[in-house]
């Protein structure tokens, strides 16, 4: 067999080995995206929780590490580490001003990678960085928290209870809104009351005002009342109750009685 041809099988053997090992590599190392808030006040003396979370694609595995940094305010120089978390368990880094305050408290398999800080001083002011690996996911970039450490009297009205508070506020501003909109709606409608007679009424009015004075003023008197019950023309009689057939007479007798008669 020619050596020339056994020279160039190897070298394609060797080059394709070369690019299925690149792009196995590639795929196996991918990023972890880590997060934290960017700023956090706490009171002088009290412990604080610096929280960090993080975002992998690959199981959190027994290798999964966290690294806290910290930079004094102000200062130019690289952070320093000053506490790890590997394997359940915690390491404390090389800065004497952490020592034995810092407390794991997050949960890995939970994607949680927060600590806590007992006694937090106005030295503590300054930016941290939580760093997380969880290989085969090993690059990302750390996410950082700038911490101000303060008086009671400085920090931020944002306690439970001023929540609470506007959120009540806001409901009754709703329902004010609500009760508002409604009865201007219902004065906005047309009214469907009495509207008086009509014009069939006011005819017959006209009409009977020429014929009899007395038969219109009950016929106004109907049609201005709205609670009063149709009704038919009402007719007057005077009785005589004397006996006397003479016709001047009737004009000496006791006192008129009317009579209605209605139809309804």
């Amino acid at each position: 067999m020619d050596l020339r041809l056994i020279t160039r099988r190897h070298c394609s053997l060797l080059l394709c080995g070369v690019i299925i090992y690149l792009i196995y590599g590639t795929l196996l190392v991918t990023a972890i995206d880590v997060y934290a808030p960017e700023d956090a006040f706490f009171e002088n003396g009290t412990t604080g929780t610096l929280k960090c979370s993080f975002k992998s694609k690959e199981v959190v595995s027994s290798g999964a590490s966290v690294t806290w940094l910290f930079a004094p305010e102000g200062a130019s120089d690289k952070p320093t580490s000053f506490f790890y978390y590997s394997g359940g368990k915690s390491y404390p880094g090389s800065l004497a001003q952490f020592e034995k305050r810092v407390i794991w408290s997050g949960d890995l398999n939970k994607k949680d990678a927060s600590i806590q800080v007992a006694q937090m001083q106005f030295s503590d002011n300054g930016t941290y960085w939580c760093d997380v690996k969880n290989p085969p996911d090993i690059t990302g970039i750390a996410s950082q928290i700038r911490v101000r450490v303060v008086m009671k009297e400085s920090l931020p009205q944002t306690s439970p209870a001023i929540i609470a508070v506007g959120v009540i506020a806001a409901v009754i501003c709703l329902i004010i809104i609500a009760v508002v909109t409604y009865f201007i709606i219902r004065r906005q409608e047309p009214s469907h009351g009495y509207d008086g007679c009509n014009s069939n009424d006011t005819i017959s009015s006209q009409t009977l005002r020429q014929g009899k004075k007395a038969e219109s003023s009950m016929e106004s008197s109907r049609c201005s009342s709205p609670a009063a019950p149709v009704q038919g023309p009402v007719i007057y009689a005077q009785l005589d109750h004397s006996g006397n057939k003479n016709a001047s007479a009737f004009h000496k007798v006791e006192p008129v009685v009317y009579a209605d008669i209605r139809k309804n």
